[in-house]
């Protein structure tokens, strides 16, 4: 079986869509990158804003805790 006209048409134009013109590809995982580096970093800013207010009591340490803390 032989791959027809418009076969060999689709993968020429799927082969310039990737490799074709300054990079295409690299530009696109560079940017893929920088999305994923983006989600990172709002993950931490949320895990920053979780302060001592959630699920921490302010009440004042017993000694036996303090104790603890030092080690």
């Amino acid at each position: 079986m032989q791959p027809g006209i418009w076969q060999i048409l689709i993968i020429a134009a799927l082969a310039l869509l990737l490799f074709g013109g300054r990079g295409k590809l690299s530009g696109l995982m560079g940017d893929a990158a920088k999305g994923i580096r983006a989600f990172k970093d709002g993950l931490k800013g949320e895990d920053d804003k979780t302060g001592p207010s959630e699920g921490v009591s302010s009440l004042p340490r017993t000694d036996a805790e303090k104790d603890d803390l030092k080690r």
